[in-house]
């Protein structure tokens, strides 16, 4: 009998630790302590593992044994222990040689007939291993695929206890990982979803907003009646922007992945997430909690996608406004009595509203009886900071008969409009290589005023609605960064009066 000693991944947020686990079967009375600062569901894993090993038709040590999960500090959650535990255990027992499983990392949750089941976050856990020097990591056959996304890793999969027991007592070359078809990359596009930009007729300003919010990474707001198309043109945004870049990805399948939304066929996510939560949602589900494990929210799960609220003014307005911090930092920090996790959470917002509660015409035989105190109340959950954030602002008025038959000549499909998004963010990228922003709408504002400021001309336009006190410094900026993009598109080297003009107007919403 003797101490055996192998590793773990336990999760932070998005975030992998490294977790020694140390086992030892000594003298005293028969039983087995879990030591190490456990959550619940881990302080189960005694049980599972016991009968794992039963089942197995591995013997259970008659002897004391002692299970320590070090840092000691460090809170421990989840079932992805089991499987180290269980291996910990055999090691120290004499099953399987002690010396072999220092330099592996085992993750998973064991059945009780000894089948590994898949856990959550394994792509995040990997990234950890590999960050700190670990080459090999086993983990179930299940989540193999997606553990594989990271490169120059090792990567073991294994269907249940007793094959893992023989592989480690053999001491052979571990099993190859076995996939009905390879995983996919996110330089491969996936199937891009059956809407379509040329759908949405008669709203070609909002068409062209949707244009410039794809290249440039800006936040809109849509403003009209219902019926008129603002969550048609939502829906379709994520059509215009190109695949995620291979860090991009790696980030969002992470985020993913520890939410437990992750398609178990498709485990790289390629394509920017579009997330549309109900506008009943709480604070947690928008920003992220939870009481003992925290999981990421709708706005992390809109990283690098688009977050569309649709009906705005009916969330709640504290919900609305736990927006504000993660649109200027890109990330949102829960914090609990247990401490504080970060979740990245950079997408572009999408809102949608009706201009008043009733959402009648202003004309016609069934007209708006709201009066003016109900409508500022209505729209007023929209507050002044959340809407100083929010790039343009744009007005989605009902279109005549004849408006729509005219303009059904001048839609284009979201494949063309990609491919001019897609070269304008390659121009903004080119502009600001050497930096860690990559579209228009990350740059900070110290850049702004200084490598990437518009010429005195240019910024002319500004200096009216600076000395009235309708335009903030804030959404200065914010018009600067839409100012870059409309030249992108138009393909100009610097923001014009032109550009910096029609930025204006959008920003203040009379585009």
């Amino acid at each position: 009998m003797a101490v055996a000693r192998t590793r773990s991944v336990t999760l932070i947020g998005v975030t992998g630790r490294t977790v020694e686990v140390e086992a030892d079967v000594g003298n005293g009375l028969a039983g087995i302590s879990l030591i190490g600062l456990p959550d619940t569901a881990l302080s189960e894993a005694r049980e599972r593992v016991r009968s794992a090993l039963v089942n197995s038709n591995y013997p259970w040590p008659d002897a004391r044994i002692t299970v320590s999960l070090f840092p000691a500090s460090l809170p421990k959650r989840g079932s992805q222990f089991d499987l180290a535990i269980a291996v910990a255990i055999l090691g120290a027992a004499g099953v399987v040689p002690a010396e072999r499983l220092a330099s592996f990392s085992f993750l998973g949750e064991l059945g009780l007939d000894g089948r590994l089941r898949p856990v959550r976050g394994i792509l995040p856990s990997v990234l950890s291993t590999a960050k700190e020097g670990d080459i090999t990591v086993v983990v179930p056959t299940a989540n193999a695929a997606e553990a594989s996304l990271v490169p120059d890793v090792k990567v073991v999969p294994v269907r249940d206890l007793r094959q893992l027991a023989e592989w480690l007592r053999r001491g052979d070359d571990p099993p190859e990982p076995e996939y009905p078809e390879p995983p996919p990359t996110p330089t491969t596009s996936q199937v891009r979803p059956s809407v379509d930009l040329a759908d949405v007729v008669g709203q070609p300003l909002g068409r062209r907003a949707l244009e410039v919010c794809a290249a440039g990474g800006h936040n809109l707001w849509l403003l009209g009646p219902p019926g008129t198309g603002k969550t048609l043109l939502a829906e379709r945004l994520p059509t215009l922007l190109p695949d995620l870049q291979l860090d991009h990805a790696l980030e969002v399948t992470a985020i993913h992945s520890v939410a437990g939304v992750l398609p178990p066929d498709s485990p790289m996510m390629s394509r920017p997430p579009f997330v549309s939560p109900h506008h009943t949602a709480t604070p947690a589900a928008i920003v992220g909690g939870g009481s003992t494990i925290i999981r990421p929210g709708a706005a992390s799960l809109a990283h690098r996608g688009v977050l569309f609220l649709d009906e705005a003014p009916e969330f709640q307005r504290y919900v609305l406004d736990s927006l504000r911090q993660p649109l200027e930092s890109g990330y949102v920090t829960v914090s609990r009595a247990a401490g504080s996790v970060t979740f990245p959470a950079r997408f572009m917002l999408v809102l949608a509203a009706n201009p008043c509660p009733c959402s009648q015409p202003q004309e016609g035989d069934q007209t708006c009886r709201c009066t003016p105190v109900v409508k500022r109340r209505y729209l007023g959950k929209l507050s002044g900071p959340l809407l100083d954030r929010i790039d343009m602002k744009v007005t989605v008025a009902r279109s005549s008969r004849r408006e729509l038959m005219a303009d059904r000549h001048f839609v284009e499909s979201s494949e063309v409009v990609a491919a001019r998004v897609k070269a304008a963010r390659d121009r903004a990228a080119k502009r600001l290589s050497g930096t860690p922003w990559r579209t228009n709408a990350e740059v900070p504002s110290p850049a702004l005023h200084t490598d990437f400021r518009p010429t005195n001309d240019a910024m002319k336009p500004l200096s009216v609605s600076l000395d009235t006190g309708t335009l903030s410094t804030r959404g200065l900026d914010r018009i600067i960064r839409v100012a870059w993009t409309l030249a992108d598109l138009a393909g100009k080297d610097r923001p014009e009066v032109e550009e910096v003009s029609t930025a204006l107007a959008l920003w203040l919403g009379v585009g």
